[in-house]
Parts: C-alpha cells; sequence; structure tokens
C-alpha cells in the first residue's frame, strides 16, 4: 500500500500551498542526492518527497486526491500521473524553483545547475590471512600508495558551465525544442578547474602518497570475499569524495586443517595397537592444541566432534565444529616376529570383522554429519 502524500511531507490536509512548498523544499534539500552520494534509501525518499508534492501543489489533482486516495491516478502512470515511476531528471526539471536555481541545480552545490559529484577511483589490494586470523577476526595495518589532493593546490569555478558541472544543449525538433544535458568536458563534471597547483601534482592537483591504513576484518570471512573501506581510494579532485579501498581476503592453507564453510577438518592417524587398546592424542585446533580421548577399538573412519571448535559464522550465528576423522593406519613391513603374532591370530575370532548397528557406513556418517 502506497504512503499517505500528506504524510511523507509531514503536513495536514488543511496545509496552505505555502506550507506544503515549504515542507517539501526541506524534504529535498535534507535528501537531495547530491547530500547523500550512493544512498539508495535517501534517493527513494527524494522522489517520494517529489510525488507527493507534484499531486499536493496542483489544485486539481489536490482535490482529487483528497476525495479519492491513490485510486484517483489508477492508470495515470508514471510522473505527472501521481502514479509513482518517478524519474531524476524529471524532478530536478519540474522543480527548479525549488532549489533557487533555473535548472534543477542545488543552492550550495555550485549553482546554476545540478551538480555532479566527483568520485575518486577505487583501489584494490589483497590480504592474506592464516585460519587463525579468520577464526578471531583481525585488525591489519597495511601501507597504501593512494592518490591525495597535493598541499597547496587551488580550484576555481569552471566557467563552462559556471560551477553545474554539467552543459545544456537545446535542439529544435518536430516535436518542438528538446533540452539535453551532459557532464561539462571541461571539469568533467566537478564544476571545478585547477587553478593553481604544486610542481609535482598532477594535471587534477593530486599526487601519490603513501599511507598506512588499519583494516578491521571480521571473524568469519571467507577466501574471496571483499571487504570495503570506505573514503581510503584515491582522492577526487576539488570538492568531490574520495573512492573506497576494496580488500580482497585470500586464505592461506592450513597445514592440518581443512576448512569446509564454518567447518573444520582434521585428519587423525591412529596405530593398530593404539586403535585396539585406546589411548589420547593431541591434535591442533584454530584455538590452540587439545588432547581427545580414543576409545578401544575405535574404527576407522569415525568421526569424532569438538562443537564450537570452528569458526565463527561472519552473520554471528554462532561457531561451526571441528570435525575429526579417526584413521587406523596399517603397518606395510612387518618383522617376522610381528608377522608370527598376527598369524596366531589370525583365526582368533575377536579379530573377525563384527560390524554392529551402530556402526555406521562412511556414506550414514557423512549423512549424519550435515543433518
Amino acid at each position: 500500500m502506497k504512503e499517505d502524500y500528506y504524510e511523507i511531507l509531514g503536513i495536514t490536509k488543511g496545509a496552505t500551498d505555502a506550507e506544503i512548498k515549504k515542507a517539501y523544499r526541506k524534504m529535498a534539500l535534507k535528501y537531495h542526492p547530491d547530500k547523500n552520494p550512493d544512498n539508495t534509501e535517501a534517493e527513494e525518499k527524494f522522489k517520494k518527497a517529489a510525488e507527493a508534492y507534484e499531486v499536493l501543489s496542483n489544485a486539481d489533482k489536490k482535490a482529487r486526491y483528497d476525495q479519492f486516495g491513490h485510486q484517483a491516478f489508477d492508470g495515470g502512470g508514471g510522473f505527472g500521473g501521481g502514479g509513482g515511476g518517478m524519474n531524476m531528471d524529471d524532478i530536478f526539471s519540474q522543480f527548479g524553483d525549488i532549489f533557487g536555481g533555473g535548472g534543477g541545480g542545488f543552492s550550495g552545490f555550485g549553482g546554476g545547475g545540478r551538480q555532479r559529484v566527483v568520485k575518486g577511483s577505487n583501489l584494490r589490494i589483497r590480504v592474506t590471512l592464516s585460519l587463525e586470523d579468520i577464526a578471531n577476526g583481525v585488525e591489519k595495518k597495511i601501507k597504501v600508495k593512494r592518490k591525495k589532493q597535493a598541499s597547496g593546490t587551488t580550484y576555481k569555478t569552471c566557467s563552462t558551465c559556471n560551477g553545474a558541472g554539467q552543459v545544456t544543449r537545446v535542439t529544435n525538433t518536430i516535436l518542438g525544442r528538446m533540452q539535453t544535458a551532459s557532464a561539462c568536458p571541461t571539469c568533467g563534471g566537478a564544476g571545478q578547474t585547477i587553478d593553481k597547483k604544486p610542481a609535482d601534482a598532477d594535471a587534477q592537483g593530486l599526487r601519490v602518497e603513501e599511507e598506512t591504513v588499519t583494516v578491521k576484518i571480521p571473524a568469519g570471512v571467507e577466501d574471496g570475499m571483499q571487504l570495503k573501506v570506505t573514503g581510503k581510494g584515491n582522492d577526487a579532485p576539488g570538492n568531490g569524495i574520495a573512492g573506497d579501498l576494496l580488500v580482497a581476503i585470500q586464505e592461506e592453507v592450513h597445514s592440518t586443517l581443512k576448512r569446509e564453510g564454518d567447518n573444520l577438518h582434521y585428519d587423525m592417524y591412529v596405530s593398530l595397537p593404539d586403535a585396539i587398546l585406546g589411548t589420547s592424542k593431541e591434535i591442533d585446533t584454530v584455538g590452540g592444541k587439545v588432547r581427545i580421548k580414543i576409545e578401544a577399538g575405535v574404527q576407522s573412519g569415525k568421526i569424532l566432534r569438538l562443537r564450537g571448535k570452528g569458526i565463527p559464522s561472519i552473520n554471528g550465528y554462532g561457531k561451526g565444529d571441528l570435525l575429526v576423522h579417526v584413521n587406523v593406519w596399517t603397518p606395510k613391513t612387518l618383522s617376522k616376529k610381528q608377522k608370527e603374532f598376527f598369524e596366531s591370530v589370525k583365526e582368533d575370532e575377536h579379530f573377525e570383522p563384527k560390524p554392529e548397528s551402530s556402526d555406521k557406513s562412511f556414506f550414514e556418517k557423512v549423512k549424519d554429519m550435515f543433518s
């Protein structure tokens, strides 16, 4: 269900034309795209406010809306009919007077026209993490070479677009006059050009400097994930906003542990005597070594689950487990005395395979593990 137009603007049905315009202007300035770059939520509120104002500022449309609500415009479709589907270009051309400039410009953002916000380019780096880093989360200090605005650089208003960041062209067609806007070819949409710059700065007044950036990496990240450090990419010229630093995660191969999602796997090998008599063994975990007990008569392929000894979920939903896979090691060479011993017990009933119902197959164990 669509929101009430009066509620969108924060006014009552008895509001005057001046009050309606004042309420819209307040919202439009608050959620203007130039003040909220890359903010889709603000852009959506900006569009809703424009749609509400487009209806309530028109006496005929307002009367129909007051009587029938949104149904009054069913089938009207799009901008101009009170039916949604707002277009940013339409908004700026329709409501230029709201922003104090003839072409939909935002006062304080370059004067005459709507100024394009220039953003610096992003930088990409790769960070290699150990399994222990991933399990615990880590803060990395990384040296990055990024373009920064050189000290002593000054800018002046672009003479081509007069600070608007765009140029407008009017052409006559069989349908009438058509107006199109494009980024200014002189300033590239920044609305400013270089006035003065140091000798070692580039044409945009930027120079490469090394900076140490602190990157906080949360526990549970995975190989191939990409984190973003806002504003730590290359600077933009003039009053633009800096790009971002994109950090790609690369996971080191652990010597004994294998990762599968939030779970870890460990292959443990036990000798035949230990499998028969039972033993205890020390194994690796991401939290350090732990000792686990191996029951007498353990079967090869048994899986021991150490709950909570895996990797924390990146979404904060607990931890995975450490799954210890028991492998009974069969010797390939035996001494004469050892061979004689096994020959002597070869026919012993205790050495005959007698699987019980509780001794599950490999596939059943895998199924249980993921159920």
